[in-house]
């Protein structure tokens, strides 16, 4: 069954717009219904326009569903919470809810990251080269994507032990909080890192061989020509 080449995806507090083929809604997506008919999606500009909706436009994002790429234009509806709409955390179990829906709700789920500026005495911060990932070959920051049931500040010091080998413990400082979408698939990225010192050699560490590559103290405008994560500059840029 053909899908529009551009639909708008409405969110009012976690609350969704979907629609029929024939664009009459709202539908309401059911769980566990294994149909894959793929009958309720997101409405056209056309639809929302009919249903007298106004709604101030957030971003566009780019879906490819087989040899189609479809335009999802991510926004919200000036109107009030619309408690007869689609729960957006239902829609996954539905296999009648088109694939594009359910991935743009997938895909504005917040990935969250918990990284450490790791000092020594003399005011160097160390980094770690990566072996995989978004930045093979760089120099990062210690840290990566927290574990589902994790608090950031544990995320950083169990990334950093299994990455370097070392414990640390962190400082009592805020952590510098930066979030940013990179490209037009609109996943959005959140970092939390925060700050801990230690006074240690490469000699101290347990390299994750399969991850890590090298690990080397940096002065703060050495390790600002290095990084190249958008969050990584960032909470650099912050020390004092």
């Amino acid at each position: 069954m053909s899908h529009p080449d551009t639909v708008v995806y409405l969110e009012h507090d976690g609350k969704v717009l979907l629609v029929n083929e024939s664009g009459v809604g709202p539908q309401l997506p059911v769980k566990g219904r294994q149909e894959t008919n793929n009958t309720i999606r997101f409405p056209t500009i056309d639809e929302v326009t009919n249903y007298g909706i106004d709604y101030e436009h957030k971003m566009d994002i780019r879906i490819i569903f087989g040899n189609q790429v479809v335009k999802v234009i991510k926004a919200y509806p000036k109107i009030e919470w619309p408690k007869d709409w689609a729960l957006k955390d239902n829609l996954i179990s539905d296999n009648s809810v088109h694939p594009v829906a359910r991935e743009a709700i997938y895909r504005s789920v917040h990935r969250l990251v918990s990284k450490v500026i790791i000092r020594n005495d003399h005011d160097e911060i160390l980094m770690a080269k990566v072996k995989r990932g978004h930045f093979t070959g760089f120099w990062t920051l210690p840290g990566g994507y927290m574990d589902h049931d994790e608090h950031p500040t544990t995320g950083c010091v169990r990334e950093t032990l299994e990455e370097l080998g070392i414990d640390i413990v962190l400082d009592d400082k805020s952590p510098t909080i930066t979030q940013q979408i990179f490209n037009d698939e609109g996943i959005s990225f959140v970092s939390f890192t925060y700050q801990s010192t230690w006074n240690g050699t490469k000699s101290d560490m347990n390299l994750l061989t399969e991850e890590i590559s090298d690990a080397a103290w940096f002065s703060k405008d050495e390790a600002l020509s290095n990084a190249i994560s958008y969050f990584d500059l960032e909470a650099i840029r912050s020390l004092n």
